[in-house]
């Protein structure tokens, strides 16, 4: 069994119970208001903005050990990076206003999940930043197409409102077969530590989606 496999399953409880936040169960079934669209999209801008930051830190934090993971940093980058713009531009498209998200300040769980990023990078190690690498995009893999078909059908929205969980849901597919090959790379013990940081940012991202207003369901 590969480390990626291991990963999956010795995740699987906080994974269900990120599927079990209410919010993502009601999108996929339809019940979906366009206020709860526009809530997840202004929360996703909060977070995605800052992956470019955060993987050209931790590209400058890599000790010696994980020298070979700089050039798949560097490609994760040039994929990643302006991201956020889309975000802003599915707002637009769904009747939004991006300048107010652009502005706005982030609800506190993804606030908080963006710190933990942060100080994974600057305090502990920094290989464990791929467990939210793989929490994030096997999430999105697992969700993103699906949420993004619901949401349209219930909402009648453009195509054009969904860039950000389509692209995603599309480009994660490939990220999560690259993510197998380096954690597969990796030490034990660095493995270990993106176990232990998958657990947590599971907890820290179905924190966000259950900070959604409960009248206003989003999934992503």
């Amino acid at each position: 069994m590969s480390f990626y496999e291991q990963l999956t399953t010795a995740t699987s409880v906080p994974r269900e119970n990120l599927l079990a936040a209410p919010v993502i169960a009601d999108c996929l079934q339809g019940r979906v208001t366009l206020v709860s669209y526009l809530a997840f999209l202004g929360q996703a801008y909060h977070h995605v903005r800052h992956t470019t930051p955060l993987l050209m830190t931790l590209g400058g934090r890599l000790p010696e050990r994980l020298s070979w993971l700089r050039r798949a940093v560097a490609d994760y980058i040039a994929e990643e990076i302006g991201h956020e713009e889309w975000i802003l531009a599915d707002i637009a498209a769904a009747g939004g206003d991006p300048d107010v998200v652009r502005t706005s300040q982030p609800e506190l769980p993804a606030e908080i999940m963006v710190a933990y990023a942060y100080d994974l990078l600057n305090r502990g190690n920094p290989a464990a930043f791929f467990g939210m690498v793989f929490v994030l995009e096997g999430s999105s893999v697992a969700l993103a197409l699906r949420a993004a078909d619901r949401i349209q059908q219930a909402l009648a929205l453009p195509d054009a409102a969904f860039s950000y969980l389509r692209s995603h849901g599309t480009l994660d597919q490939e990220h999560t077969r690259h993510l197998a090959d380096l954690l597969e790379r990796m030490t034990p013990a660095d493995q270990a530590d993106v176990l232990r940081s998958a657990h947590v940012f599971y907890k820290l991202y179905a924190d966000v989606f259950r900070a959604l207003p409960s009248e206003a369901p989003s999934c992503h």
